[in-house]
């Protein structure tokens, strides 16, 4: 069994060296988030907030901080756990290692959750969502929000506990037009389980009722973004990731998880939005104000001991990135069943998981001829076809007969890989007009944008240039050109002002840059800071992926159209540079930080820590 509470968890990582306590007053505005980003930069502890200013209450965050932690916290569930998933991918390894899965049926067994038949901790007492933690992370963010909610609805006319979602939605506690202790924000995006069941109360007159957990034991809300298939209670995971049955209560018409910290019961207002953010959010950029339904709050449980969890999210890697870790070390052996012929999948946490997507895929159709992308086409039309995969916005596939080696997480040498045999001619595939992530400001429109796929299979075409071909120049208006690895130069462009305008300059360039041999070449990015992008790979990763909206911002030397198919004779060029419509990237308050610096210093409170 692991752990029955947030308590006991953080009780637990102090024991082994993993958790500090702060025991001064901290300000919830700003402040904690600030020094929660320096101990997550710094690969820090756990960190516990025992005085938070204007809350009676403690917080908790950087659970997560380190990969290493994150399997600390489950270590006890975790190989358990895969097992389980290892059998649901292939059955017969029961029948054929029986002693080394002999603990799977057990396991299974505290997936079933239970109702809480001795009472409910969370009821302990009721408070109000003024005497919350209010923390805000980011200086334009809309208000205070919940960063680690655990969102429980049910069908409308079902009890059928089995059939609840349970999903990780952010909630806005104040600011914009909240009614103080009365109404919350709920913001939720595409391919959201909690979407289903708005569409099916908005059919009836019953009341949408809604519940928000915070804390509990950690699997809780792991579980609550855990990428579960459509109809698998996210109840299930919990229990089997905490060793211990979820259990639940009911008050009145609403549920409530027993074990957790805090819970925010209510009802989402059919037919009622108000504004919702802004919200500095995992892209590195602010989500922008919209409206989204509103929440009217009925009551604010707590348990005795209630400890408030939360994270701050950001540029990526930040501690949600042991989210990302997680996910992939327990659903790797449901990779072949879900997406036929894939071999290995990457959501690339440094360009901010959707933006951009690598896998590898085998190629059996047609061994007896030339190589060429075929099977790998169908697999990405299935990984753009299905759940959170279906947000990538580029998405990179090679052939794993290619390179049996070739590893979706080493990034540069997939890269490499990729540069060295892509056709630009051939490998690249445009979805136009479609749907983007939320959260992706880079599109043409709130969740419209575009999807290109580069699809690349054959042998090694080129050598990659590291270095400026001879007499190399630019036209006017670009320059500082800069590599930013193997095969793929940054350039300085004037600041982005239009679409139109963007053409024009494109048309300069690439006319200008046909001139060159730039074989070794292949991706040319234009940017607003060709040093920045070339400082470090994740620079490249987020500026170019976040800042692109495929369509629009792909150009090429010598590109052509034929048959509605485009493609380019020279190097593809991406205009990675930041548009007026994006939304701007996150910046710390200049006066908080200064404030925070105080405490890290020799003599501060949090002297080092970090």
């Amino acid at each position: 069994m692991s752990y029955s509470s947030l308590r006991a968890c953080v009780l637990d990582l102090e024991k082994n060296g993993h958790l500090i306590r702060i025991k001064q007053e901290v300000d919830p505005n700003l402040e904690m988030a600030e020094i929660h980003r320096r101990v997550f930069d710094a690969k820090g502890p756990a960190l516990l907030f025992e005085n938070v200013k204007g809350s009676p209450f403690q917080a908790a965050s950087n659970l997560y901080g380190t990969f290493e932690r994150t399997e600390f916290i489950f270590r006890k569930t975790l190989d358990n756990v895969r097992q389980v998933i290892e059998i649901k991918a292939d059955p017969t390894q029961l029948l054929k290692r029986p002693l080394h899965y002999w603990k799977v049926p057990f396991t299974a067994l505290s997936a079933l959750p239970m109702k809480s038949r001795f009472g409910m901790p969370v009821t302990y007492g009721e408070t109000t969502i003024d005497q919350l933690p209010m923390i805000k992370s980011w200086p334009d963010d809309g208000g205070a929000f919940v960063t680690l909610p655990q969102v429980f609805t049910m069908p409308p006319r079902n009890n059928n506990i089995m059939q609840s979602n349970l999903g990780m939605y952010r909630i806005q506690l104040s600011g914009n037009e909240y009614e103080m202790n009365k109404e919350i924000g709920l913001h939720y995006q595409l391919h959201r389980g909690i979407g289903v069941h708005h569409t099916e109360y908005n059919k009836l007159e019953d009341d949408f009722n809604v519940s928000v957990f915070i804390g509990g034991p950690p699997s809780h809300a792991f579980s609550a973004i855990m990428p579960l298939p459509e109809g698998l209670s996210e109840l299930t995971f919990a229990g089997m990731m905490a060793g211990r049955r979820f259990r639940f209560g009911k008050k009145g018409n609403q549920y409530l998880s027993a074990d957790a910290d805090f819970c925010i019961t209510g009802r989402i207002v059919k037919n009622k939005k108000k504004p919702e953010g802004p919200f500095g959010d995992h892209l590195g950029y602010y989500s922008l104000e919209h409206d989204f339904p509103v929440m009217e709050v009925d009551k604010v449980y707590h348990r005795k001991d209630a400890i408030w969890h939360f994270t701050v999210v950001g540029r990526p890697p930040a501690e949600d990135s042991s989210f990302g870790y997680l996910i992939h070390k327990l659903v790797g052996p449901l990779t072949p069943q879900e997406f036929p012929g894939l071999v290995g999948i990457n959501a690339v946490d440094a360009s901010g998981v959707h933006p951009l997507l690598l896998a590898i895929g085998s190629e059996r159709y047609m061994p007896f001829r030339e190589k060429q992308p075929e099977e790998i086409l169908t697999i990405a039309n299935r990984i753009l076809g299905s759940g959170q995969t279906s947000l990538a916005k580029f998405l990179v596939i090679a052939a794993d007969d290619d390179d049996p080696n070739l590893d979706v997480h080493d990034i540069p040498r997939f890269f490499q890989h990729v540069l060295e045999r892509v056709d630009w001619k051939r490998d690249l595939h445009f979805q136009t007009k479609t749907t983007m992530d939320t959260l992706d400001y880079s599109g043409s429109g709130w969740n419209a944008g575009s999807k290109v796929v580069i699809a690349c299979r054959g042998d090694k075409r080129r050598e990659l240039a590291t270095n400026l071909v001879d007499n190399f120049s630019l036209p006017t208006g670009f320059s500082n050109p800069k590599f930013v690895a193997k095969g793929i130069l940054a350039i300085e462009a004037k600041a982005f002002t239009s679409q139109d305008e963007a053409g024009i300059q494109m048309q300069q360039l690439t006319a200008h840059l046909k001139q060159f041999e730039l074989d070794a070449t292949p991706l040319i990015l234009v940017v607003d800071d060709s040093d920045f992008m070339a400082a470090s790979y994740n620079n490249y990763l987020w500026a170019t992926y976040t800042r692109a909206n495929p369509s629009h911002d792909i150009y090429g030397v010598e590109s052509f159209v034929e048959h509605k198919h485009w493609g380019c004779k020279g190097s593809l060029i991406i205009d990675a540079r930041i548009k007026p419509h994006h939304a701007p990237p996150l910046i710390e308050d200049p006066l908080v930080s200064k404030r925070v610096d105080t405490l890290f210093a020799k003599g501060g409170s949090l002297h080092g820590i970090v």
